[in-house]
């Protein structure tokens, strides 16, 4: 529901603004999202800082112990690509990694954070701030002055440009920025699957656990929880416990919400992680009666906050003593060996939502779903592309069954529009990690670990971009996408080629132009969306005519598919110059050079980028519009 925040932000400044530490990029926030906006900036030659709670870098995937990596295995980009290749050589190849069904790329999260300040420590304009907490910002006329806390007391920062990075979109709401949180009404976003009336309802939040199995002569038991209620887990998994279910085709299956129950075995190795010791370990973030819960702290102050994931804690230990007790699991206890926490748990729980703010453009589950008949396009702005589901959880909330159905969604691998990070009203500021402005619907597959990654890379640019040219404003949709590109980020959510492939910028910046489009389709858990670069190209696949409206589309080939010289003809209406077709065509990298032969889409794409270069032919706005 909306909350808009205009109000004056009483702090108490405790040093001269004169005395302060000034940087040109400040990431509060050192999660998915923040450590890869700071990794970012800092290669881009930005003086940066990042700050962070806790000791740890990478949020959800470390922090948060989801460390199971959801989709994009096809469509691997940027800072994520080089995490799972660091992955890869720290547990000897890549197919180490899939060791659990739920994910292809698991770890042990204290991995994922070793590898993270590795990336971190390359650069010496990077300054990291463990156990500093965000307390306020105050705006100044270019950037913004920011109070710190850490053990030795409060401090300030001085900043040309801000990142919220972090995990409930705090520093955004401090700094005025309108946002909405819970679910949207159909009639606000369009969305027809959306509900008819807006509420405050949030997924489910998980207190993951890390489990490790001790030996077969273990007894890992811990006391009794404190209000333990075995019934909350009883249909987790197959047991004799089970209540409240029906058989299909010899399958039993929960009544409650019609989802078909697993073996213990296959419950346990959902998550099963990769170890360089000798001791199985498991992630627990099972969601069919397991360490799911429903509670709202978005809104919360801080010591209510702890209140309430103190009882997620007790959920999730529950949970691990109807493991140990009532399946007779007592090898498995919490990993000693995984956080620096004296419970052995997570130091944050796994938020799937937080405040989502409004900005220059929201992004919606039918923008992702029609992205060529959307009412905007959208997808000529993309930075950085998903592939996975709409993936709510609600079956911890009493209200579940009137909620919308949204296990799994279909929707093909979409891109993510620049317009989301930038807040309409407030200067000098970026928004990252969950709190971007997408609709509650959309943010069941944006919130995932690889688009998180994604946000912070394409927010670190964005940043560094921002303190080249003099301001966020002054930085233009394709300037983005030129560095995001260099970086191996996919700007659309083509899975054809692999961004080491030589062609892969043609692909992505025609794509991006609209000339010619991609195929999407909902595929499982893996949702595709392909060029077809080895199709042949057909006449009414090409849409010159917001660029090039004088070209006459031309097909001399059977079933209106275009040639090579079809496609020199065009080109050269277009205004290119080929003097030597022969060898313009080997130099562009192709190869079969035969003027009567049927053109493919990849080849087309090539002449489009190399002779006419139609992504940079005119800037975009934020809603993907061409401007002069």
């Amino acid at each position: 529901m909306k909350k808009s925040v205009f109000y004056t932000m009483a702090l108490i400044w405790g040093a001269c603004v004169s005395c302060s530490p000034r940087v040109d990029v400040l990431v509060i926030g050192g999660g998915a999202s923040g450590t890869a906006a700071a990794v970012q900036a800092a290669k881009m030659g930005a003086n940066t800082m990042v700050t962070e709670e806790f000791t740890w870098l990478g949020g959800m995937l470390t922090s948060a112990g989801v460390s199971a990596v959801d989709g994009n295995y096809r469509i691997r980009s940027g800072i994520y690509d080089s995490f799972v290749d660091s992955l890869s050589a720290h547990y000897g190849s890549e197919g180490a990694l899939c060791t659990g069904w739920v994910s292809n790329v698991l770890f042990e999260p204290h991995v994922g954070d070793e590898i993270f300040k590795k990336m971190a420590a390359h650069y010496d304009n990077l300054d990291i701030r463990y156990e500093t907490v965000f307390v306020g910002a105050r705006k100044n006329a270019k950037g913004w002055t920011v109070t710190l806390k850490n053990a030795d007391g409060s401090y300030e920062v001085r900043t040309k440009v801000l990142i919220d990075a972090t995990e409930l979109g705090d520093v955004a709401k401090t700094c005025g920025v309108p946002y909405e949180i819970g679910m949207d009404s159909r009639y606000d976003t369009g969305e027809d699957i959306a509900p008819e009336k807006e509420n405050d309802v949030i997924q489910d939040l998980t207190m993951c656990m890390t489990l490790k199995d001790y030996g077969p002569n273990a007894d890992r038991s811990i006391e009794r929880p404190a209000d333990y209620d075995s019934t909350l887990y009883l249909n987790s998994c197959i047991n004799p416990l089970n209540h409240d279910i029906y058989f299909e085709n010899g399958t039993p299956i929960r009544a409650d919400v019609k989802l078909a129950l697993h073996p213990v075995e296959t419950m346990l190795t959902y998550g099963k992680l990769p170890v360089t010791g000798p001791d199985a370990k498991y992630m627990i973030n099972w969601p069919a009666e397991g360490n799911d819960v429903y509670v709202n702290v978005i809104e919360a102050a801080p010591e209510r906050r702890k209140e309430a994931l103190d009882s997620c804690k007790n959920i999730s230990l529950g949970f691990l003593y109807f493991i140990q007790h009532e399946l007779g699991y007592k090898n498995l206890g919490l990993a000693d060996d995984e956080y620096p926490t004296e419970d052995l748990l997570p130091m944050i729980p796994y938020h799937r939502e937080s405040r989502r703010i409004d900005g220059m453009v929201r992004f919606t589950v039918d923008a992702a779903a029609r992205p060529y008949e959307y009412k905007e396009p959208l997808y000529r702005t993309g930075i950085g592309s998903g592939n996975y589901p709409v993936d709510h959880h609600h079956f911890r909330n009493a209200d579940w069954p009137s909620l919308p159905d949204l296990h799994f969604y279909p929707i093909p691998s979409y891109n993510l529009p620049m317009g989301v990070v930038l807040p309409k009203e407030v200067q000098d500021l970026i928004v990252a990690e969950k709190s971007v402005s997408v609709t509650n619907l959309v943010n069941g597959t944006t919130r995932l670990q690889p688009m998180t990654l994604q946000i912070g890379q394409a927010s670190g640019a964005l940043a560094a971009l921002a303190v080249k040219n003099g301001g966020l404003d002054k930085v233009k949709v394709r300037q983005l996408q030129d560095v995001l590109l260099e970086e191996g980020v996919y700007i659309m959510p083509y899975q054809d080629l692999d961004n080491r492939n030589p062609k892969f910028g043609a692909e992505q910046r025609i794509g991006a132009t609209g000339i010619l489009r991609g195929l999407g389709r909902p595929h499982g858990w893996a949702n595709e969306t392909w060029f077809r670069v080895n199709d042949p190209l057909k006449a009414d696949e090409i849409f010159f005519e917001e660029l090039y409206p004088q070209v006459k589309v031309a097909a001399s080939a059977e079933g209106g598919q275009v040639t090579v010289s079809d496609a020199y003809e065009m080109l050269a209406q277009a205004g290119a110059k080929v003097p030597d077709a022969k060898g313009v065509w080997s130099q562009m990298g192709l190869d079969n050079y035969c003027p009567d032969r049927v053109i493919t889409r990849l080849e087309f794409a090539v002449m489009l980028d190399h002779l006419l270069d139609p992504f940079h032919a005119k800037e975009v706005d934020y809603h993907g519009h061409f401007v002069e």
